[in-house]
């Protein structure tokens, strides 16, 4: 199950709107826009405009992770709401770990936990991190653990949905045993685990082709508008 940056940021901002302001969900698309391009609890910031977005969405619903609400009781636009949970039978705290790895990427457990706390109830790291070992079991996990880098105190945690993610994680092994976490070691081809979100060249060249691909679709949407 893959999704592109802008797919995850949609995701990760579906499921936080859900977990917070649930008088508001399913999110029409300008307040999706608006969730998405928010500058705080973002890592990147982005400038995504609505053309992007609904591309994305289209996508999405095709993979089966998200579906339209049409208008009713009321409400007269479209409005669109995740279902990663319901595809991978996560509860409300997996959801909101998920939710926050999609939109600040790479993090440790005590700054998930402080990250998490509008969305869901933790008693302590403890929790934490048994929900997040619980999300590395199975055939295809959707969390891994780094490996600590030279000059890092604690470990940080990751998403797999990601294509770059999963470039950096290790060839599939045998499941883990109860109690056994899977960790993203160092390999040759991507020189480490690393930032997912921008450690090493290839990842700076990605992180640049996405930029561009959002400043033209701007630039498009601008000419549009003064009709050239």
């Amino acid at each position: 199950m893959r999704v592109d940056f802008v797919e995850g940021r949609i995701l990760g901002s579906l499921i936080e709107k859900q977990l917070t302001t649930p008088q508001q969900y399913p999110l029409t698309l300008n307040a999706l826009v608006l969730a998405c391009n928010q500058t705080s609890n973002r890592d990147p910031v982005t400038s995504l405009d609505e053309p992007t977005v609904e591309a994305s969405l289209a996508t999405l619903k095709e993979k089966g992770l998200a579906r339209y609400v049409l208008p009713s009781h009321g409400r007269s636009v479209v409005r669109y709401r995740q279902v990663l949970d319901e595809r991978l039978a996560l509860d409300e705290r997996q959801m909101a770990l998920v939710a926050v790895l999609l939109l600040r990427g790479p993090q440790t457990i005590g700054e998930l936990r402080g990250r998490t706390e509008r969305m869901a109830r933790f008693d302590g790291t403890e929790d934490v991190e048994r929900d997040l070992e619980g999300l590395t079991r199975g055939d295809e996990p959707f969390v891994a653990r780094l490996a600590r880098r030279p000059g890092q105190k604690e470990e940080r945690w990751a998403h797999l949905f990601g294509d770059e993610s999963r470039a950096a994680a290790p060839t599939p092994e045998p499941a883990p045993s109860s109690g056994e976490v899977r960790t993203v070691a160092p390999t040759p081809a991507t020189g480490g685990p690393g930032d997912l979100r921008g450690d090493g060249r290839r990842d700076e060249v990605e992180s640049l082709r996405k930029e561009v691909e959002v400043l033209r679709a701007e630039v498009d949407a601008l000419k549009e508008a003064l009709g050239l």
